[in-house]
């Protein structure tokens, strides 16, 4: 499982967290203050694929908010993560149709194939898996989404070839998205 490392003091990301103060600064200045802490988690979000420690102390400075308060909001929020995602976010939907139709064992094999469990990444980085009530798709289910790719009627035996396009598009250098 990949842990939340401490963001590495490079150019690239003293650039990423002045974006954040600049936007924060302009938030402020515009006398616009509310939904500005939401705002700055997602400007973090966004910038970082996660909301780093860090992100959290400039956050908490900028706007004189207890770091508390915005370690509360980050983990509350279902869009917020406080570790780095996987390039490949797996969800399987555990919802009613979902589960009746199966959805347990899927996960059951995306736990085994993959050597995770929810919540967790694999130590490439590659894929991380979690669950989610439902994707609105219950007519097809069960159903499994990778990034932005919905799986409908799902099988387990479905689930190696599906992971192995993945890794191959990964390794010849392809775009994330670029399977369909």
């Amino acid at each position: 499982m990949r842990k939340n490392k401490q963001v590495k003091n490079t150019a690239v990301n003293k650039k990423m967290f002045q974006g954040i103060e600049e936007f924060i600064e302009k938030k402020l200045a515009s006398n616009n203050n509310e939904g500005i802490l939401m705002a700055a988690l997602h400007k973090a979000q966004d910038t970082f694929g996660y909301i780093p420690k860090e992100a959290m102390e400039l956050i908490s400075k900028k706007l004189d908010v207890p770091q508390a308060h915005i370690y509360g909001m980050a983990t509350f929020y279902n869009y917020f993560s406080l570790t780095p995602k996987a390039k490949y976010r797996i969800c399987v939907c555990k919802g009613t149709a979902c589960y009746v139709a199966g959805g347990a064992r899927i996960l059951s094999k995306l736990k085994k194939e993959l050597r995770i469990s929810e919540g967790e990444s694999t130590s490439d980085g590659l894929f991380s898996l979690d669950i989610t009530r439902c994707l609105g798709c219950c007519g097809l289910s069960p159903v499994m989404q990778i990034n932005d790719k919905i799986y409908v009627r799902m099988v387990p035996e479905k689930i190696p070839a599906i992971l192995s396009k993945y890794r191959k598009i990964s390794s010849q250098g392809g775009a994330k998205d670029k399977l369909r």
